[in-house]
């Protein structure tokens, strides 16, 4: 089933609602325990997701006022967004964090129907209406919660979001080279097809597992052989 606008609302808060609850308690030594995204601090990610909320409320400015405010200034402001994160202490960092999140929040919640309409441009350079960014929000905060290796897996993320997600990467990942994959998920039914180099690969897992790995991140699927799945690249 398609993804909706409002099913991208709920997940953007439910994923917004678990960063903060994980770092709710996080003191310096917490915030710089490696994430579950190898070379990645925890402290790197946090104001990563910081970060976005605030490149995110710019596009929501876009919208609401037809003022261009691109994501981020430049290439080099969202390194330099992560870089301002690592030199905080662990309270102002939480500050941020919550500061962000708080101010896109209200700022999406004044958006009229005619202004989720408007044509935004993202850090991609895509073009797309605002009714997209609730989507975009949702895959930074929903993967980045499991990132932060606290206890969150993709497990504890609803179904449907992960669905969405699945069809998402794929999507991506068939506008590049890679391997053909078939993707068969015992506790759904579903069998999705990544097309790609050669005779397709087999996996057969939860949709979960299907997630992580589709995703690039830490997962149980093994190739039919029982060696590991073929590596796949960055997705976005």
């Amino acid at each position: 089933m398609p993804r909706t606008f409002d099913d991208a609302r709920r997940w953007a808060e439910l994923g917004t609602n678990l960063v903060l609850e994980a770092t709710a308690g996080f003191d310096d030594e917490a915030y710089d325990a490696p994430s579950g995204l190898p070379g990645w601090r925890r402290r790197q990610l946090v104001a990563h997701v910081a970060a976005n909320a605030d490149a995110l409320g710019n596009l929501v400015h876009w919208a609401a006022t037809g003022e261009e405010t691109p994501m981020y200034a430049s290439p080099e402001e969202r390194a330099a967004g992560i870089e301002r994160g690592v030199g905080m202490p662990a309270a102002e960092l939480t500050g941020w964090l919550r500061r962000s999140a708080a101010e896109l929040a209200a700022s999406t919640a004044k958006l009229g129907d005619d202004q989720w309409q408007s044509q935004v441009v993202t850090a991609q350079g895509r073009t797309v209406p605002a009714t997209e960014l609730p989507w975009m929000r949702s895959r930074e905060v929903c993967v980045h919660a499991v990132d932060l290796d606290t206890g969150i897996t993709f497990a504890d993320l609803p179904a449907d979001f992960l669905a969405a997600l699945c069809a998402d990467v794929i999507a991506k990942r068939a506008k590049a080279p890679g391997p053909a994959l078939r993707l068969t998920e015992t506790d759904t039914g579903e069998v999705r097809e990544l097309p790609g180099d050669g005779e397709p690969t087999v996996l057969t897992g939860p949709l979960a597992e299907i997630t992580a790995y589709l995703t690039g991140r830490r997962h149980a699927l093994t190739a039919p052989d029982g060696g590991p799945a073929p590596t796949l690249g960055p997705w976005l």
